[in-house]
């Protein structure tokens, strides 16, 4: 039998007595062949499309996993008990506010900053064998053991460079990196670094005089521009030795910076140069001026950072608590669940404390201010600033921001969220849909082999009813010849007889 070779019984029919039997058979070969591969192919496209399908639920699945965790941690969960514990943290840190703070008073700060600055000195100088007791003698040793080649460099220059300007004017006079690296720089190029109260930039050479604390060599040059400068800038810290502790020092970090940003092309167009002399030539705002600031508003600081560690604190017991009843076992405590950072509910808690610390110091700094000025606007808005923390209400505006950020990112995961479960939906579908092409493949399948099993049955049927003819005319051909048999086999018929009575 060849392949593609289509074979037809004629139809049969066999009347016996009681048997009847009518069938055709019609095979058709290359027809179930090419059935059979294009089943395959179906099965094999439809598993490809279920494994895509299924590897497409699965990084969906855990992307919103993800982002479940995340805006749970972006979700505001604090109770009323919450809430009434940080407004009495903001009211008990507002309370030492009004109480120990009072009012941002400069002169305070900066007889503290010339106190630190002046014992400063004196430290440096007995490191550096210094063994007098009086500042200006200090000031004079360090001046004398540290100078730096750019110090004297800009006179008789007519540069717009003055002595109570140079230090700023001379970036390597300035406290920062910058300086450092102009320091460093002048060791290698022979040449100071200025900048004018005009914004602009001038290298000035490095005379004979000054040449010789100019290093000879790589490591004596950069001793030179780094040890060297920093003693020089502690013996200009409490002014000149001859206005110890009282006279101009050198810019602090904030000025120096600025002053440094108002080279950047753009900006010394700006007149930030000026506004950097003003502040630092007549108004006096060196170093020990920004030190005493920093006291100040440390000590503003103080009740801010109370009302933090309190929040927090209060966060941390009331989540573990809960924690102990849930789990009952201190080894299955979750402690990320109790940690009192990087969630909604703590920066709504800080937001809540904060707004009731600021709340209360406005109210205090308005009634200070209204009671002092005895109704004159202006005096009372200067004792109001005064008596204003501003540590407190730059922290109130970060706990807002950082409260609102929060929400407007839980707001986007949502929808990104949103987003995936529809698709999510379309992939259940399509895997449904795949699953249903499958069964109707299976059944295909099973009709296929419902139908083979039929066409075995009726070859066998074939095969039964002839041998079923052959032994009907087995058993005439014996009747017809019993005569002969009995005749030549005496007893066989008997003996068949037999035989077939007792199967």
């Amino acid at each position: 039998m060849e392949e593609g070779q289509i074979i037809k019984f004629p139809e049969m029919k066999v009347v016996d007595n009681d048997l009847e039997i009518e069938f055709e058979l019609d095979l058709g070969l290359s027809e179930l062949g090419s059935k059979e591969e294009f089943i395959d192919s179906r099965k094999r496209d439809i598993q490809n499309g279920l494994n895509e399908v299924d590897n497409a639920l699965s990084a969906s699945s855990k992307r919103i996993e993800e982002l479940s965790k995340e805006i749970e941690r972006l979700t505001n969960s604090a109770d009323g008990l919450d809430y009434a514990l940080a407004v009495g943290c903001g009211v008990l840190t507002g309370a030492i506010d009004v109480l120990w703070v009072g009012e941002y008073d400069l002169k305070r700060g900066k007889a503290w900053s010339n106190r630190k600055v002046n014992e400063f000195v004196m430290k440096k100088a007995k490191a550096d064998d210094y063994d007098g007791k009086r500042l200006s003698g200090a000031i004079q040793h360090l001046e004398k053991n540290h100078r730096i080649p750019s110090d004297d460099i800009w006179k008789g220059k007519n540069i717009g460079v003055s002595a109570k300007s140079h230090h700023l004017d001379d970036l390597a006079h300035h406290p920062t990196p910058m300086g450092l690296l102009c320091s460093i720089a002048t060791q290698f190029t022979k040449a100071g670094y200025f900048q004018n109260r005009e914004g602009e930039f001038l290298p000035i050479t490095v005379d004979e005089k000054s040449g010789e604390l100019i290093g000879n060599d790589f490591c004596s040059k950069l001793s030179a521009g780094t040890a060297n400068w920093f003693l020089h800038l502690v013996s200009d810290m409490s002014g000149s030795n001859k206005t110890a502790g009282a006279g101009m020092g050198i810019p602090g970090p904030v000025v120096s910076l600025l002053k440094e940003a108002s080279m950047i092309p753009g900006l010394n167009k700006t007149g930030l140069s000026k506004e950097m002399h003003k502040v630092f030539v007549k108004e006096k705002l060196d170093l020990r001026s920004e030190l005493a600031i920093g006291h100040e508003l440390g000590r503003q600081a103080v009740p801010v950072l109370m009302n933090e560690i309190l929040v927090r604190i209060c966060y941390f017991i009331r989540r573990l608590i809960r924690e102990l009843k849930e789990k009952k076992s201190m080894e299955e405590i979750d402690w990320k669940k109790t940690l009192p950072w990087k969630n909604r509910t703590i920066a709504r808690m800080l937001t809540i404390a904060t707004g009731t610390l600021t709340l209360i110091d406005l109210g205090d700094a308005a009634i200070r201010g209204a009671v002092k000025s005895g109704g004159n606007p202006a005096m009372f808005a200067k004792e109001f600033i005064l008596h204003v923390n501003f540590v407190g209400v730059g922290r109130f505006v970060i706990a807002v921001a950082t409260d609102t950020t929060m929400g407007l990112k839980r707001a986007k995961l949502r929808n990104e969220r949103i987003v995936i479960l529809s698709k999510q939906l379309h992939l259940i579908n399509a895997k449904i849909y795949y699953m249903q092409a499958e069964t109707w493949i299976a059944a295909e399948t099973t009709e296929k082999t419902i139908n083979e099993a039929f066409e075995m049955m009726e070859k066998t049927t074939v095969v039964f009813i002839e041998a079923w003819k052959a032994n009907r005319r087995s058993m005439q051909n014996i009747a017809e010849r019993r005569h002969d048999i009995d005749k030549n086999n005496p007893g066989l018929i008997e003996d068949i007889s037999d035989i077939l009575r007792l199967g």
